[in-house]
């Protein structure tokens, strides 16, 4: 080791640690979680010292004891409330030269305490008195531990016998300190032998006390003695087993597995010989209380006539027909069956097509009690496992909460947001879930606070996700994926004015006969005050409205209000947004629409090249991902090797500077799919031939120009039909994708299959 040595500092309230010894100790104050993990992340050691002023909570460099031990950490254990729990062994002594603060955490540059030793005879001679009056402890009782008095017998070297010596006294933080700091073995020697003769002066006034004490009976003795006698009246009167009874009846008659009535029975048996002002107690009371209200043999009977669920669904949404599909699938199933593994569905689409509010509707259809469990921010595997009964304030994982809260074996359960969990040091709830989610393994899904299997396989799990991207692949493989894309312009209106319209009046306190608005209104708001995939947006333009009219109705002026077009903008302002939004105004040299799939829907993405005197390097600009910057440069690759073919000099692109830029650059882009518009975006820049404003383009290049498949074809076609594009180019191989379109966008779209890139550049640049 070198001369000086850089360690994450770990400041102890209370406690100094030496080398020798094997030390126990929670923390949980964020600088020192930040040097755990700062250590764990290295080799592990990291320097302990004492806080000068234990009830500190922030510190500085000048609350810190400047010599320490440094230690190896040798085990890890999470607990409740962001703590851990330390197993450290101490490796040699050491004092702080310079002190820092990095990543969180505190890191100190230490130089060791090498012992200096003095007169051999000298440090023997003590050694031999220390030795001498820990055998006179030890033929006492002592409150040095047995283990502790075992290793300091054992001990042969002096200074490991200094540093066992000032781990197992009881003395003061300061005495160990000072015992620690010292250099010289002999003065170490001297202090042992000094706090040993100590030791042995206050047993021995301890005896004496005890003597005294004893022919005395204190007043908590005599308090438990009363509480028995107590007991044992109410014994005799046969009225303190009522309440044993009674739960022991409830356990037998709740219908548990055999495995969770055998654990209730002998917790019972186990709380039943308890005083009731135990802790304990009241720990065993809690559980058997979660226990007897969780449905073990309840469940809610499913509808029965297919025509029915329909018809629920129906009511309740608009559109949606594949989850329509499912569902009626399902419950064909399980109508012949009797019974099966409950599928786990994962809706997957933008905010706001109604992903949430569709599994409520699965339950009603289906006539099973509904819980919903939102994942958005959850980082700890325990809110899904729960935390063992032992622990203080223990709970049952959020599974089990909502099992009890649905008071049935079968809910339709929904896991909201499950694309938004995450982890850290406490776990991965990703891990948990998927047992929860397997078909397999969830009829014996085990939460750590009640420990026995409770069956998850009659329940319908429902899983919401923005993105599957950041889902975990094995999590992922366990769930059925159904995708609701965004709602073109007529299913907005038409659920405008089947649900928001009557939802938002009622909400306002106003009548139908109040408030009316017409369908050109409706559709002005539509295009005008929003831009997305779902009904998010118009529903709060609509409540705005709604609110607008109750004012003015409030006042007494009118007593009805129709909106129009015309007074529209009287309400909600001037308009929000233009129709043909990101569409180009006019045919432009250099730029091109593309269109691009986000986690909110589709959207539009204009792509703007400069080509300018130079020395043939490439600019990208605009957030552009990794995935976005390949494209740009194949696309440049297969422009510059076929550039005889557009009457382009091939020397201009060692003389020209490519500047490629998306707008919009606080918005991340990545993906394939812009591949086609770049190149277009960049021959028409050394072209000088304009790009039709008309035409919006998607699908990926390759270095030979051809025209690769995408995804997300519904909602770009969503995206660019709002917008009023009438021509979109798409891969050939994306032809199959079209079905899923709505009728009336493809209707009013037209299509352009290509398979490379040359028919892209005829259908999009003038003059190619």
């Amino acid at each position: 080791m070198s001369k000086f040595q850089d360690y994450p500092l770990l400041a102890l309230r209370g406690r100094v640690v030496f080398p020798n010894t094997t030390v126990n100790f929670d923390v949980g104050r964020m600088i020192s979680l930040s040097a755990v993990k700062y250590a764990a992340d290295g080799d592990s050691r990291i320097f302990v010292c004492a806080q000068k002023q234990s009830d500190k909570e922030e510190i500085t460099d000048d609350d810190i004891f400047t010599s320490g031990t440094v230690v190896k950490l040798r085990q890890i254990t999470r607990l409740p409330g962001n703590n851990l729990r330390l197993s450290v062994e101490g490796l040699f002594r050491a004092t702080v030269r310079q002190l820092r603060k990095e990543n969180g955490a505190f890191v100190a540059t230490v130089e060791e305490i090498a012992p200096v030793h003095g007169d051999p005879s000298l440090e023997e001679a003590y050694f031999r008195t220390s030795k001498e009056i820990l055998k006179e402890i030890t033929s006492s009782d002592s409150r040095i531990s047995k283990d502790g008095v075992a290793s300091l017998d054992k001990c042969s070297d002096p200074d490991e016998f200094v540093n066992l010596a000032g781990h197992y006294l009881q003395i003061k933080v300061e005495q160990k300190q000072e015992l620690l700091e010292c250099p010289r073995t002999v003065e170490r020697l001297k202090m042992t032998d000094k706090l040993l003769n100590d030791e042995l002066e206050i047993m021995r006034l301890e005896r004496k006390i005890n003597s005294v004490v004893r022919q005395n009976i204190e007043k908590n003795q005599k308090e438990y003695y009363l509480r028995e006698q107590l007991k044992a009246i109410h014994t005799e009167l046969g009225d303190d087993g009522e309440e044993r009874d009674e739960l022991e009846e409830k356990i037998k008659a709740k219908g548990m597995s055999e495995e969770a009535e055998n654990k209730c029975l002998k917790e019972l048996s186990r709380m039943s010989r308890m005083q009731t002002s135990s802790p304990d107690y009241n720990v065993l009371r809690v559980y058997l209380d979660w226990m007897l209200d969780l449905p073990w043999g309840e469940q809610t009977q499913d509808t029965e006539k297919l025509s029915d669920a329909v018809k629920v669904l129906e009511a309740d949404h608009y559109g949606l027909e594949k989850i329509k599909e499912r569902i009626t699938e399902y419950l064909a199933v399980l109508k012949r069956t009797g019974g099966m593994n409950a599928p786990i569905l994962c809706f997957v689409g933008p905010p706001g097509v109604g992903k949430t509010s569709i599994a409520s509707s699965v339950a009603r259809a289906l006539g099973r009690k509904f819980v919903r469990m939102s994942l958005g921010g959850v980082k700890d595997e325990a809110e899904v496992r729960g935390h063992r009964k032992t622990y203080v304030g223990a709970m049952p994982g959020r599974i089990i909460s909502g099992m009890k809260k649905a008071c049935s074996l079968n809910p339709v359960f929904l896991l909201d947001e499950i694309d938004k969990i995450s982890s850290d040091l406490r776990g991965d709830p990703a891990d948990a879930l998927l047992e929860v989610l397997d078909p397999a393994q969830n009829s014996t899904f085990i939460d750590r606070y009640i420990e026995v299997p409770f069956d998850l396989s009659k329940v319908l799990f429902i899983t919401t996700a923005n993105s599957l991207d950041t889902i975990p692949a094995p999590l992922l493989d366990r769930m059925e994926i159904i995708e609701l894309t965004g709602y073109t312009h007529e299913e907005k209106r038409e659920i405008a004015k089947r649900y928001l319209i009557d939802r938002k009046r009622q909400a306002n306190g106003l009548k139908s006969t109040e408030l009316t608005i017409s369908d050109g209104a409706l559709d002005e708001i539509i295009e005008g005050y929003t831009m997305e995939a779902g009904v998010r947006s118009l529903e709060r333009r609509i409540d705005a409205v709604c609110r607008k009219a109750a004012v003015k109705l409030s006042g007494g002026k009118a007593k009805k209000l129709s909106v129009t077009e015309k007074n529209l903008d009287s309400l909600l302002g001037a308009r929000r947004y233009e129709r043909g939004g990101k569409a180009l105004k006019e045919d432009e040299v250099g730029a091109a629409t593309g269109l691009a799939w986000t986690a909110v829907g589709g959207t539009t993405l204009t792509i703007e090249v400069s080509a300018m005197h130079g020395k043939g390097d490439v600019l990208l600009t605009g957030k552009l991902g990794d995935v976005m910057k390949e494209s740009a440069r194949a696309a440049i690759s297969y422009i510059r090797t076929n550039s005889s073919q557009y009457g382009i000099d091939s020397s201009a692109f060692e003389k020209t500077d490519i500047h490629i830029h998306v707008p919009e650059g606080a918005t991340p882009k990545d993906g394939p799919s812009a591949g086609i518009t770049m190149a277009t975006a960049i021959l028409s820049a050394f072209t000088h031939k304009p790009v039709k404003k008309s035409i919006a383009m998607t699908g990926e290049i390759t270095l030979r120009g051809k025209v690769l498949p995408i995804g997300g074809l519904k909602e770009k076609a969503l995206a660019a039909h709002r917008i009023g594009i009438h021509d979109v180019i798409i891969p050939a191989d994306n032809k199959k994708d079209l079905e899923e379109i709505p009728q009336s966008v493809r209707d009013s779209i037209n299509f352009i299959e290509v398979t490379d890139v040359d028919a892209v550049f005829r259908n999009a640049i003038l003059g190619i």
